[in-house]
C-alpha cells in the first residue's frame, strides 16, 4: 500500500514492540493469506473471506461479521478531503511506513471489535499504546516483532536485492482500508487520513451495521470510473468451523432426530470448511517455497541444449502482445471517458 510520506520517527521508551527492525514485504490480497496472518499474530477464532457481493444473502453466509476490508487501486495524484473525527473510544493508528497497510487494516478490526480474543500480542499492544496519537500507534504497530514477523513470513524468496522505488504514474498501487462498527456507528479507518471518518449511526442489530456499509462501499466504488474493476472486499467473521461446530452441538442437544437434514448439511459445510483451511495451507508453502534453484536449473539445461534462445523470443513476443492488449484498452478507456 502507499505510504505516510515525511513521517516523524518517534521514539517512545520501552514497551512490547522494538522499534527497530527489517522492512515490510508486499503481501498478496488472499483469505487464505489473511487468515493465517491473524492467527500467527495470535488471534483464535477468526478467518477472513472474499465477499463477490453486498446482497444481504451473502453477508448472512458469512455472519458473524466482525468488520470489512476495502482493497483499491490507489491514485495519488486524486486529493479526496475526508472529513474525520476525534474519537477517542475508536482505537486509530497512521500508517507510517510502506506495504503495511493490509496488516494495519485488518489489526484496526481486530483492535476495535470486544467479541474477539486478540490473544496476547494484540493485547498488550493495544493496552501499551492506549494514550498514544495516532502516529505513534502506527510507529508501535509497524515496529511490533510479533506481527511484522508474522506479516513478513510470507515474504518471498529474492536471487537480488533491488533499492525500493517510488512508483510511476503507470504503476498499479493498491491500498487497505477497514470498516468497522464501534460505540453504535459505523466508521471507516483508513491509515493515510488524519482520523476515523464517521459514517453515522448503525441499528440495534448486531449486523445492523453491513447494511449501512454496503450503501458506503458501493458509493466507493461507484466515485470511480466504469472501466476500474480492481476491487476487492473481504471480511473478517467467525471461524466457519466454530461456526459449524456448534450449531450441530445446538442441533443435535434440541433433537438430533428431527433435524438430521440440517445436520447433515451443516456437517458437509464443515467437511468443505476444513479441506479450504488443508488447501489455503499448500498454497502459502507455495508462497513461500523458494523456486529460485529450479527456475536456475532449468534454464541452464534449456542453455545446454540450445532451447534457450527460443523460449526467450517466444517470452518477449508474448509480453510485446500483453503490452499492446493493455495499450489499446487504456485507449478504449480514454476514448469513452472523453465521449
Amino acid at each position: 500500500g502507499p505510504s505516510s510520506r515525511g513521517a516523524e520517527v518517534l521514539q517512545p521508551g520501552g514497551g512490547p514492540c522494538e522499534m527497530a527492525g527489517p522492512a515490510w514485504c508486499t503481501v498478496e490480497s488472499d483469505p487464505g493469506v489473511f487468515t493465517e496472518l491473524i492467527t500467527r499474530i495470535g488471534v483464535d477464532g477468526v478467518q477472513v473471506e472474499e465477499l463477490y457481493s453486498l446482497d444481504e444473502a451473502s453477508l448472512r453466509e458469512v455472519a458473524p461479521v466482525y468488520g470489512l476490508v476495502f482493497l483499491f487501486k490507489w491514485n495519488p495524484s486524486v486529493k479526496v478531503e475526508r472529513a474525520t473525527v476525534d474519537a477517542e473510544h475508536v482505537y486509530f493508528a497512521k500508517q507510517v511506513i510502506t506495504n503495511a497497510c493490509a496488516t494495519q487494516a485488518i489489526t484496526a478490526i481486530l483492535m476495535n471489535c470486544d467479541d474477539i480474543d486478540k490473544g496476547p500480542h494484540l493485547t498488550q499492544l493495544k493496552s501499551f499504546t492506549a494514550s498514544f496519537s495516532p502516529e505513534m500507534r502506527g510507529l508501535a504497530l509497524s515496529n511490533c516483532e510479533e506481527v511484522r514477523t508474522a506479516h513478513n513470513s510470507f515474504a518471498r524468496p529474492e536471487p537480488f536485492v533491488f533499492e525500493q522505488r517510488v512508483a510511476k504514474e503507470d504503476d498499479d498501487v493498491f491500498h487497505f482500508i477497514s470498516y468497522v462498527p464501534v460505540g453504535g456507528r459505523l466508521y471507516e479507518l483508513d491509515g493515510l487520513q488524519a482520523g476515523p471518518i464517521d459514517h453515522g449511526e448503525v441499528g440495534a442489530g448486531k449486523d445492523d451495521w453491513l447494511k449501512l456499509a454496503s450503501e458506503v462501499v458501493t458509493k466507493r466504488i461507484e466515485q470511480y470510473s466504469r472501466e476500474e474493476i480492481k476491487f476487492n472486499l473481504l471480511a473478517l467473521c467467525k471461524d466457519r468451523r466454530k461456526v459449524y461446530t456448534e450449531r450441530i452441538a445446538e442441533l443435535e442437544a434440541a433433537d438430533a432426530a428431527a433435524n438430521a437434514g440440517d445436520i447433515a448439511q451443516l456437517k458437509a459445510r464443515l467437511d468443505a470448511e476444513h479441506a479450504k483451511y488443508a488447501q489455503w495451507k499448500v498454497d502459502n508453502v507455495r508462497r513461500r517455497h523458494n523456486y529460485i534453484p529450479f527456475v536456475m536449473t532449468l534454464l541452464g539445461m534449456l542453455a545446454d541444449n540450445g532451447s534457450l534462445g527460443d523460449v526467450i523470443d517466444k517470452a518477449k513476443a508474448a509480453e510485446k502482445e500483453r503490452a499492446e492488449r493493455r495499450q489499446k484498452a487504456k485507449g478504449g478507456a480514454a476514448d469513452a471517458a472523453s465521449s
